[in-house]
């Protein structure tokens, strides 16, 4: 009668085990929710502060910095919603061009030439392109599927 081998004890004992979730599923939406309204609100505030150039606070600077904040935050939940459909490049993808076109808006409000704001926004969606690829290739399997 044949026996299976026995495996080496580092084999289990080395292996990271994940963290155990003490939060709910509704506690971790409450949160993923309140720091993309958060981060509307300190983009909406910082792109309405550009756009002033040290003037005084108007009714028109402030209805700009809330719709600035609108579009940001309904952006940033699609494309969550979207990124995570998508393979891994797609997803890098998705996420370096929303970076580099939200600093290239805030670039833009200060009054630079466009083509200083086109390559600079290029250079940032570039860059946060290759982490997060490097990320999602690094934490993925050959399928695609999410190792803990």
């Amino acid at each position: 009668m044949a026996h299976a081998a026995p495996k080496p004890a580092t084999a289990v004992r080395n292996r990271p085990r994940p963290l155990p979730d003490v939060f709910s599923a509704r506690a971790h939406l409450v949160a993923r929710w309140t720091v993309i309204v958060s981060a509307g609100l300190v983009y909406g505030y910082w792109a309405a502060t550009i756009r002033r150039f040290g003037g005084p606070i108007t009714g028109r600077n402030l209805l700009f910095g809330f719709m600035t904040a609108l579009a940001f935050v309904i952006l940033c939940a699609v494309i969550g919603a979207v990124a995570s459909r998508l393979p891994r490049e797609g997803h890098a993808v998705l996420w370096g061009a929303f970076a580099g076109s939200a600093l290239g808006f805030l670039y833009a409000q200060s009054g630079v030439g466009m083509i200083t704001c086109v390559v600079v926004s290029l250079i940032v969606g570039g860059a946060v392109f290759l982490g997060l690829f490097y990320r999602y290739y690094t934490h993925e399997d050959a399928r695609g599927h999410h190792i803990p």
